[in-house]
This record gives C-alpha cells, sequence and structure tokens, in this order.
C-alpha cells in the first residue's frame, strides 16, 4: 500500500521527498519538542521492560519490533497440527503462489484453527497492504509496519476456524503484500504463514456447538458477483473485507470535503462513507467502514513504528446476516450479489471489497423454502456544511448523515418456520477543520453502527444486539522551524448482547483506545529529522471472546520507540 501524504499540506511542499524523509530520525536531542505526555510515563512499574532506562532523547535508527496489545487467540488443549501455508520475500507486485495440503494426524473437524504470519524487514520502505487467499477465499487481510534501518520483526495472528470447509480440501493457495524495491526504497518484506490446527475434543453436545460457530460452506462469487448456496441453506452470512487505500484520497475518505470547499481531497457528498451489499438489484445490507489508519497515516509515521493503530495488522472483514433472503436464494439459481461504496466520486479508485458467503445448511433437508416479507429502506440522510475561514480564521467542514434498514424473511425448515429479522442503523458526525495552506489540518470524528438480529419461531425468540462506535480526534501542525506535530487519537469499541426468553445468554464488550503524539522535522535529510514521540494502546475485552478468564486487559506505552510500559490488569493473565 503506497504512502500517501494525509495531510495534503504537506504536498504543497515537497511531495514525494517529504514522505521519503519521514521514514527514520537521528541527532541530538530537542528536548523542548517531546511530547506533554511523555512526562506522564510511570519511570519504574512492576512489569516495565528492562529498557524502559535505556529511553533515548529521540528516535535513532532502531526501535522497538512492532507490538499490539490484542489477546492472543485462544487456544484448546487439544492435540494439534501445523501446516506452513506460505513463505515469500515481496520485492514487486508478483504475488506468492503455492498449493495448500491439510494437515495428517488432526482429522478433518477441528475445534480452532489458527493462521500466523511472521514477517521481516529493514531499510527504507513504505506501509504496504496484503491479502491471503486460499481457494480463492480470502482468509486474511493485512498491512504492514514501516522498517527501521537495522530491521524488524512482527507477527500477527487470526483465528480462522471459520475457513474449515475450505481448509478441509487441497487448495491453491495466493499470498501478496505489493512491493517496490529500488535504489531508496530498499525494504524487502519476508514472510511465512502458517496455519495450526487444534483437533476436535468431545464433550458432549460438542458437534452441535461446532456447527453453530462454523459454517458448512464457504462460497465465493463467480466472476467476482454470482452466487448460486445450496438450495438447503438456513443462515447466510456475507463477508466484505473492505479497504479504502491505493494512495488517494480514499485511503483518508474521512477527511475529504465537499467541491464548494478549497481542500485537497474533495467529495461531492463529503467523507460520509458506507459499504452497501445488494442482492439482484435491492438492498440487502448497509454498514460503516471502519476507518483504518495504516502505519504512514496522518503524515507521521513516527506514530506507528512500534504500535500500529485498531486493525491495521488485521483488518477484520464486515459481517452482513442474510438469512432474511434466504428464501430467495435457495432456488437453486444464480443470483447477482454486488457491494458499493456510498459516496465515493464516480470514477475514483481506492476501495476494494472482496466477498465470502458462509452457508449453515440444513442437514435434514434437500430444499428450505422461504419468502423475504420485510424490506425497509430508509433514505441516506446527511449534510455536509461548509464555513468559510475568515480573517485568518479556520475553514470548517460539519458533517452528520445517518441510514436504516429493516429486513425479515422466514424459511420452512426441517425443525419449523424460522423467521429472521435484521435491523442495522448507521450514524455519522465529524468536524473538520484546516487553515489556508493546511498547515493545520484537524479532525473530530465519530461513527456508529448499530444492529439487532431477531431469529424467532423455534422455541424463545433469540436477539443479538451489537453496538460499534469508531472515533477518530486528531490535529496535524506545520510550525515553526518546519516541526511537524501530530497528536491523535482513535477508538475501537463494540458490545453484543444475546437475549433469549428474558436471560441474557452471551454478552461482550471490546475497547481499543490508541493515543499518540509525535514531532519531527520536515525536509531535511534523515539525520536531522530530531523526531520525538509518545504512544500507547489499551486493548480491553470481556466475554467469551477473551478467553477462559473472560477477560483482557493490557496496556502499551512507547517513547521514542522504546516499549516502556506492558502492563496487564485481569487475574490469570
Amino acid at each position: 500500500m503506497r504512502n500517501r501524504l494525509i495531510m495534503s499540506m504537506l504536498t504543497a511542499l515537497t511531495g514525494a521527498t517529504l514522505l521519503a524523509s519521514t521514514l527514520f530520525a537521528a541527532g541530538p536531542a530537542q528536548a523542548a519538542d517531546v511530547p506533554a505526555q511523555a512526562a506522564d510515563v510511570p519511570a519504574q512499574a512492576a512489569d516495565v521492560p528492562t529498557q524502559a532506562a535505556d529511553v533515548p532523547a529521540e528516535f535513532g535508527t532502531d526501535w522497538h519490533d512492532p507490538v499490539t496489545a490484542a489477546p492472543p487467540v485462544p487456544r484448546p488443549d487439544t492435540a494439534s497440527c501445523r501446516v506452513t501455508l506460505a513463505e515469500a520475500k515481496f520485492r514487486d507486485f508478483t504475488p506468492y503462489h503455492g498449493t495448500y495440503t491439510p494437515p495428517e494426524g488432526c482429522g478433518d473437524r477441528w475445534s480452532k484453527v489458527v493462521l500466523r504470519l511472521d514477517g521481516r524487514v529493514k531499510g527504507r520502505q513504505y506501509d504496504r497492504l496484503g491479502h491471503l487467499r486460499v481457494g480463492g477465499v480470502e482468509i486474511f487481510r493485512t498491512s504492514t509496519p514501516q522498517p527501521s534501518p537495522d530491521g524488524i520483526e512482527w507477527s500477527v495472528e487470526k483465528d480462522v476456524t471459520r475457513y474449515s470447509d475450505t481448509l478441509r480440501r487441497p487448495q491453491d493457495v495466493e499470498l501478496l503484500i505489493g512491493n517496490v524495491v529500488d535504489d531508496t526504497y530498499t525494504g524487502v518484506i519476508d514472510v511465512k504463514v502458517s496455519l495450526t490446527f487444534h483437533a476436535a475434543g468431545r464433550p458432549a453436545g460438542a458437534h452441535a456447538h461446532d456447527r453453530a460457530l462454523t459454517p458448512d460452506r464457504v462460497l465465493t462469487l463467480a466472476d467476482g458477483t454470482t452466487l448460486t448456496t445450496p438450495r438447503n441453506s438456513e443462515r447466510i452470512l456475507a463477508e466484505v473485507y473492505a479497504t479504502g487505500s491505493g494512495g488517494g484520497c480514499e485511503e483518508y475518505w474521512y477527511l475529504t470535503v465537499p467541491s464548494t470547499a478549497p481542500y485537497s481531497c474533495q467529495a461531492d457528498d463529503g467523507p460520509y462513507r458506507e459499504v452497501q451489499l445488494r442482492v439482484d438489484g435491492r438492498l440487502a445490507g448497509i454498514a460503516t467502514p471502519f476507518p483504518t489508519v495504516w502505519t504512514g497515516g496522518w503524515s507521521n509515521p513516527f506514530l506507528w513504528y512500534v504500535v500500529p493503530g485498531p486493525r491495521a495488522f488485521d483488518v477484520k472483514p464486515i459481517t452482513y446476516d442474510l438469512t432474511p433472503f434466504a428464501g430467495l436464494l435457495n432456488d437453486g439459481r444464480p443470483h447477482r450479489v454486488e457491494v458499493s461504496v456510498l459516496g465515493v466520486p464516480e470514477g475514483r479508485p481506492g476501495w476494494d471489497a472482496p466477498v465470502n458467503v458462509l452457508v449453515w445448511q440444513d442437514e435434514k433437508r434437500a430444499h428450505v423454502p422461504g419468502a423475504l416479507t420485510v424490506h425497509r429502506e430508509g433514505s441516506p440522510a446527511g449534510t455536509s456544511t461548509y464555513t468559510p475561514a475568515r480573517a485568518g480564521d479556520e475553514h470548517r467542514v460539519d458533517t452528520e448523515a445517518a441510514h436504516r434498514l429493516t429486513v425479515s424473511g422466514y424459511l420452512d425448515t426441517s425443525h419449523g418456520r424460522i423467521t429472521t429479522t435484521v435491523s442495522r442503523t448507521l450514524a455519522h458526525t465529524s468536524a473538520h477543520r484546516w487553515t489556508d495552506g493546511e498547515t493545520t489540518d484537524a479532525l473530530d470524528a465519530r461513527w456508529t453502527d448499530g444492529e439487532a438480529v431477531t431469529v424467532s419461531g423455534h422455541g424463545p425468540a433469540r436477539t443479538t444486539r451489537t453496538h460499534r462506535t469508531y472515533t477518530m480526534d486528531g490535529t496535524t501542525t506545520l510550525g515553526a522551524a518546519d516541526r511537524l506535530r501530530t497528536v491523535l487519537a482513535l477508538g475501537d469499541r463494540a458490545t453484543a448482547v444475546t437475549v433469549q426468553d428474558g436471560r441474557r445468554t452471551a454478552w461482550s464488550r471490546l475497547d481499543d483506545t490508541y493515543t499518540g503524539d509525535a514531532t519531527y522535522t520536515v525536509n531535511v535529510p534523515r539525520d536531522q529529522r530530531h523526531a520525538v514521540g509518545t504512544t500507547s494502546e489499551r486493548y480491553r475485552l470481556y466475554g467469551a471472546a477473551a478467553g477462559p478468564s473472560g477477560c483482557h486487559d493490557r496496556t502499551l506505552t512507547t517513547v521514542q520507540g522504546v516499549l516502556v510500559e506492558d502492563r496487564t490488569r485481569c487475574r490469570g493473565e
């Protein structure tokens, strides 16, 4: 993924030359530029790494390897088998192609399948976007950290048990992390991807539990648009790995403004984006895209050298529940499934949105008939209001937007008529401020994505409510002596509660918060950057997703690339 300068004020300076200069820093200290919160970092704590005492006055030519505060994937205590899925060194945009063979000795039903990517790179390089496909199914999407001259190593884990249907058979493998290596950008991205299969245990009811979590079939769209499902499908989910990237304005869609405003990234409807999925032309799902900040984002790679922004290394797919449409899809005919991003100006590139379809089947019926009974689509409502700068003040764009969709349908299954109702409500508010020349550029934004799925007809009705909130609050300022400072806070939060017969049967809560403050000198050789920066991530996860303890709470803090705090707060971690 080519790393465009997110704040277009820098384009007015020196463009690609400036970007190349942001990658490294070394030189004498400038203590006056140390971010304010650096003083609040505890000097010692019970679990502070020993290198905390060796914090330099500014960034050098090496720093701590990338790390996130997210929990490891919980693993069962059963026999396991490991398979190497891919090994490659990426110098260009040539994909790695290989062959996957299922493991021997772990059966073909697994309680957990864990993907692990191990990577290393050194020298100078942009952040890059990558994908991994097995049998045409995208099972992992990621981006890379930017390296130090001395080199870094990192790893990412992901639970891929949901793709077990694909992994039970030999498959073609495609891995691509597009890259450019030349005299200036020297970093070769060296990665290895493995899968660890944990054999299924045999506790009472294990088979039914596994079926509830793991689909019977994993499908892709023929020719990118055509879906044919089994005629006995009783639950259908679509996954869309939607990412705005590629170095243009859509990589930073949340900063775009109406064409009436004097800003370098414009869009007719401003910054509102919505990922829509249609079945045979009818709107079937809406969702808010996550505002991912890649590891060169907000004009300041010093924010991300050690701690990436939320989801940057593990891009999560948007999930749509298409079960209300199963009665239509179960006719055995091909149907057209299309994904689009509302708000993108016509002809503008930058969005990629591959689709997987997960299907659960009725084991006792060859055909499950049904019908779509409710389809209520509200019109997307929103405004982006531009207020011009006056007397040296700031330009401003205020945006408010919302959309709602409710669909319902029934299926006549072997265990009776089942009705599924899905309601989704989206909202977005933001205030974007900038000065002439964009030497100050600020955004305060909030997105919400609420969903309720009710399943009724076989026993007491069951409702799962999920509420997602994404936040971004940041300012980049180019000040005296070409000192560029970025202060940024990001939030990825979600709650989910399932209620049946008046009782809560499942719940989870996520709060992943990142804060950063970094300053460096632009338009000078890299050994004169004099970069300083403090970053912090606190990742809190509660409920079954957090593992046996039901609790994960970890905080990481770095100063000038040194990890000075790694603290956990849950018992048993």
